[in-house]
């Protein structure tokens, strides 16, 4: 049987719970059509480069297909029908690839990269272990001058005054 990678977005608003039945679904169809799934990949909410439909999110799903092609015309054709479904696009491929996907990965990779940066604390982008955001302490600087305005007793410059 033909091989298919299958991606479909759905809309931002739907839950992930309500993305997993879209996708039990479709696996339905194409198992009734005497073909599987061969791997199913959620990708999670992704920014779109342009607005679909006034979303500017979507849930990313990839599906590896060994099926029919009249399965996969089924499964458009009820990706068109649904309102949760923004795009979709089904590519042939001559062999379905082992492991995780490029998108997968890339997950994997940035995370790693993270946790390098970080030192293993795995704050994120600006949470702890870095010390341009958050560090907290300026052994580097030490401390600031005293305010002129305040302590001379002087009203500062932008106060108003009657």
């Amino acid at each position: 049987m033909p091989l298919y990678e299958h991606v479909y977005l759905a809309r931002q608003d739907a839950s992930a719970q309500q993305v997993e039945e879209l996708t039990a679904q479709f696996t339905g169809i194409i198992e009734q059509m005497g073909g599987k799934v061969a791997k199913m990949e959620y990708w999670g909410i992704k920014s779109l480069s342009f607005r679909i439909n006034k979303n500017r999110k979507a849930h990313f799903t990839l599906m590896n297909v060994d099926g029919p092609a009249a399965a996969l015309t089924e499964i458009e054709r009820q990706e068109r029908i649904s309102e949760d479904v923004l795009r979709y696009i089904t590519i042939r491929v001559d062999e379905l690839e082992e492991g995780p996907s490029a998108m997968m990965r890339k997950v994997d990779r940035d995370r790693e990269r993270d946790e390098r940066r970080d030192g293993g604390g795995g704050g994120g982008r600006f949470g702890g272990g870095g010390d341009r955001f958050g560090g907290g302490d300026r052994f580097d600087r030490g401390d600031r001058p005293p305010r002129r305005d305040r302590d001379e007793g002087r009203p500062r410059d932008d106060a108003a005054t009657e």
